[in-house]
């Protein structure tokens, strides 16, 4: 897994849920009371963040993408998680969750297997649980959470035995030989071999543990199997000893923290702590052999260029996922959504939502933006091209809706092929505009995948302002766009449109440039006319003569079929991260229902 991180070009996840916020009749809204009024972006997020402190992550879906331009694909790594929020007992915390009953029976429509995560899912702890946990076990071996007991005055039988312990404790103190170097405090009659199995209890033992820490601060007890051993205190060997138990304690906190590496992985965080032993464990927790030097060589490689490369990470309508993602293995979410919008920036500098390129700038209001639905339509695309890695055939046969890694390569699939296709029509021209702040941008990784923490600044910066009638933009190959209202006259090759007059007539405008930057991916008329009520290859065939007259099929079918057999399609790749492409289209989440639609991530 970190192989695939580290190489990845981007990863898209996906998330099932044991409940989402509730759609209740009193949410508050803002609007005079009628049924249109909206929530605020606040609003929303305030309902989801408490859902997310309610409910669990069941599942996790992660899907690694190789982009290979020298061969023009895109290799799929797909995974999927089950995660256990169980705790081991002995790190002496707690979690609480609940089940959403309308969730539940989703889940179970779709075949998910309940009991799963609890038999097969993988462990993991949030970094505040995991900062709680250490500074609680950090209390016990300093021996300052340990409470005392405080004796009523009818417990004769107590005060008995501390009275007996005091005294068995000032005798062996006042011993005049250096033998016995220790004392053993047990029940009365032990030295006979009376009490058997029948040794000191808990409650015994903590006030033995408690005399002894108050009253002799010169000597330290140890607990033993019936009774409390009392040997003289010291300090290299109760630092030695301490560590010990830590280094134990780490390994086990190591163990629990589980599927938080991979994030931490995905952020640039602290790898440090991860043992390369710790490869030489097979799924099934059986060890086997490894080059330890090698292992322990790649293993420090990786994590360099994971604690650089921070992950480009997709999703479709991810707004709701990162709430809870980051409440899953983090912590607490912040009270407003400013500092979460903020706080997300920082962990993934470019985020994608699927669902927001979907319906940028779309008038349409029945915009046909579901997953399952876009998947349909892009999958009758044949480029970009999409392998599979031979190592994760599972998605190449199956098609399990609703479980998160086959949801998460979806994801995968629709923003490959829907940003190549926006790439090639060159809409995001149009809206593009300079940033209100000077932020310097951020640059792909030479090698793998990821975005380069290292930050430089332009030169100048991208030369394409605001487009206006009669400007020139590009495309990714760099060919020019004809100005609008330029002579639709085309050069053809065998009967056929050259390939450059196919890319230009795709960008033709259809109305006035006010008209077009709201009537744009999926709304009508534009590229993608009817998009959202028709086929894909119907869809294709739409063109827009002069006049903003549609031509007929019949006008228009050979531009398609020279499309999809040019040599230099133009549906070809992804636009790189530092394209102006993703100035328009990334860190901006489709927040339906609320006033601003958008959340903003900065």
């Amino acid at each position: 897994m970190l192989r695939a991180l580290a190489s990845a070009h981007f990863v898209a996840i996906d998330l099932e849920l044991s409940g989402i916020q509730s759609k209740s009749a009193n949410r508050t809204r803002i609007g005079d009371g009628n049924h249109g009024s909206k929530q605020s972006l606040q609003q929303r997020y305030e309902e989801a963040k408490e859902a997310a402190d309610k409910y669990q992550v069941l599942q996790v879906g992660l899907t690694c993408v190789v982009e290979d331009r020298d061969k023009g694909k895109y290799v799929a790594r797909p995974y999927n998680f089950f995660l256990n929020p169980v705790l081991e007992e002995k790190l002496d915390i707690e979690r609480i969750f609940s089940y959403q009953s309308g969730a539940v029976e989703f889940l179970l429509s779709h075949g998910f297997r309940m009991d799963a995560p609890f038999l097969e899912g993988v462990p993991y702890l949030s970094r505040e649980e995991e900062a709680l946990a250490r500074e609680l076990e950090l209390s016990r071996l300093n021996k300052t959470s340990i409470a005392d007991i405080q004796l009523k005055s009818d417990d004769t039988e107590s005060i008995t035995f501390v009275q007996r312990v005091r005294e068995e404790v000032e005798v062996w103190k006042k011993r005049t030989t250096s033998y016995p170097d220790f004392i053993n405090i047990a029940p009365v009659g032990h030295a006979l071999g009376g009490f058997g199995d029948r040794g000191l209890n808990n409650y015994q033992k903590r006030l033995v543990h408690q005399i002894v820490r108050a009253e002799h601060p010169d000597l330290v007890t140890i607990s033993r199997p019936g009774f409390i051993q009392i040997i003289a205190h010291d300090q290299k060997r109760e630092d030695a000893l301490k560590q010990t138990k830590m280094k134990a304690y780490e390994e086990k906190l190591a163990r629990q923290i589980g599927l938080r590496w991979l994030v931490e992985a995905m952020v640039g965080g602290d790898l440090s702590t991860i043992d390369p032993l710790t490869f030489a464990r097979a799924p099934n927790n059986e060890p086997f052999w490894i080059d330890l030097k090698e292992v322990t060589r790649e293993f420090h490689e990786l994590r360099d260029r994971l604690e650089t490369n921070h992950t480009v990470l997709v999703g479709h309508n991810i707004f709701m996922d990162l709430i809870n993602f980051y409440r899953c293995f983090f912590g607490h979410l912040p009270d407003r959504v400013e500092d979460f919008q903020s706080i997300m920036h920082q962990l993934f500098p470019m985020i994608i939502d699927t669902k927001y390129m979907a319906t940028h700038n779309s008038a349409a209001v029945n915009a046909r933006s579901g997953l399952e639905e876009l998947n349909e339509e892009f999958s009758k695309l044949v480029t970009p091209v999409i392998e599979m890695h031979h190592e994760h055939p599972k998605y190449t046969s199956a098609t399990p809706a609703h479980e998160a890694g086959f949801d998460s390569f979806l994801t995968a699939k629709i923003v490959i092929r829907l940003s190549a296709k926006l790439e090639a029509a060159g809409h995001y021209i149009d809206d593009y505009s300079f940033p209100d702040s000077d932020e310097e941008p951020y640059n792909t990784a030479p090698e793998g995948g990821g975005v380069l923490l290292q930050k430089t600044k332009l030169s100048s910066p991208p030369m394409i302002p605001q487009q206006k009638h009669g400007n020139k933009g590009r495309l990714q190959n760099g060919s020019d766009i004809k100005p609008q209202g330029a002579s639709s006259n085309q050069k053809t090759v065998g009967g056929l449109p050259s390939d450059h007059d196919i890319r230009t007539e795709m960008m033709k405008p259809t109305q006035t440039p006010s008209q077009s930057r709201h009537q744009i991916t999926f709304s009508h008329p534009t590229m993608f006319d009817l998009l959202g009520t028709m086929p894909l290859d119907e869809a294709e065939t739409e063109g827009v003569g002069e006049g903003n007259e549609r031509s007929t099929p019949t006008e228009v079918q050979p531009r398609l079929v020279a499309e999809r057999t040019s040599p230099s399609s133009v549906f070809a790749m992804m636009p790189p991260w530092e394209s102006d492409f993703w100035n328009v289209y990334g860190n901006k989440l489709r927040v339906n229902g609320t006033l601003e639609g958008i959340c903003h991530l900065r």
